[in-house]
């Protein structure tokens, strides 16, 4: 194996994503904010607590502006983020090895 096909590979392999660690990392984050948004609203009270937040119950059932409804929202969030992150990755990597 000479220098340059070792820079190649070396090149190949900088350039490619970890989509598994976007995933983890995407997930984390979105169900780390939908989780302390609903506690935010949750803490602050008044008479609509989370009024507009409290409409992600159509499209995730069993969340609600609670802190029990944070940890369901939590899941949810966490799911939705780590498919988003993988098919990040994904994507990317795609692109990147068709370049190359």
């Amino acid at each position: 194996m000479n220098r340059h096909d070792e820079d190649e590979t070396i090149k190949h392999a900088l350039l490619r994503l970890n989509a598994r660690a976007w995933g983890i990392g995407m997930g984390f984050l979105l169900a780390v904010v939908l989780f302390l948004a609903t506690n935010v609203l949750v803490l602050r009270g008044g008479q609509n607590v989370g009024q507009h937040l409290g409409l992600l119950s159509i499209y995730l059932p069993g969340y609600s502006v609670s802190f029990i409804g944070s940890l369901i929202g939590f899941v949810y969030a966490f799911v939705g983020g780590y498919a988003l992150g993988r098919i990040i990755g994904g994507v990317y990597n795609r692109l990147v090895s068709k370049a190359n």
